[in-house]
C-alpha cells in the first residue's frame, strides 16, 4: 500500500500537469485571437480561427427583448478589423478566463469590456467553443453577450 501512494501522486501531478498544459494552450489561442484584433493584424486572427467559425451574439434591445443575432460569416469580421479606419482603437478587455477540456474540445469563458478609442462602450462575456485538430487548437464558436449597466469597468 505504501508503495502505491508515491505512484498515485506522481500519476496525479502529472494529470493536473498535463490539464494546465491544455488550458493554456486555449488561453493562449485566444489572446492570439485578441492580439490580432487589436492591431489589426487579420492574419493572426485567422490563424486561431476555424474555417467554418460560427459567431453570435445576445442582448436585449432598447425595449428590453431578448435578441440573438447570427453572424453568418466570420469572415466580416476580419473583413471589418482589415478595413478599420487607423484613427480607430478598438480595445476588447478580457477579465478572467474560465477553461474547461475534455480530450479535444474546450470550452472558454471571459468576461470583457469594450472600450472603443479609450472610451467605455459596453460589457459582456464571451464564450468560445474550441476544437483541436492535428494538435492545434482552433476557435469553431463564439457568442457575446452585450451590456452597457451591471459592468465592472478596469479604467
Amino acid at each position: 500500500m505504501i508503495r502505491i501512494i508515491p505512484l498515485l501522486l506522481l500519476f496525479i501531478t502529472g494529470y493536473l500537469s498535463a490539464q494546465s498544459d491544455e488550458e493554456r494552450l486555449v488561453k493562449n489561442t485566444i489572446e492570439t485571437f485578441f492580439d490580432g484584433f487589436h492591431k489589426g493584424d487579420t492574419t493572426v486572427m485567422r490563424s486561431v480561427m476555424h474555417d467554418r467559425l460560427v459567431m453570435q451574439t445576445a442582448y436585449k434591445n432598447k425595449e428590453g427583448n431578448d435578441v440573438l443575432t447570427d453572424r453568418q460569416d466570420a469572415l466580416k469580421l476580419v473583413e471589418a478589423i482589415a478595413n478599420r479606419a487607423s484613427d480607430q482603437k478598438w480595445d476588447e478587455r478580457l477579465l478572467d478566463f474560465s477553461i474547461l477540456i475534455d480530450a479535444n474540445m474546450a470550452l472558454a469563458w471571459t468576461p470583457y469590456e469594450f472600450w472603443l478609442n479609450d472610451e467605455f462602450l459596453h460589457c459582456g462575456v464571451n464564450s468560445f467553443q474550441l476544437f483541436k485538430n492535428s494538435g492545434q487548437w482552433k476557435i469553431i464558436y463564439l457568442i457575446d453577450t452585450r451590456r452597457r449597466s451591471d459592468c465592472r469597468k478596469t479604467d
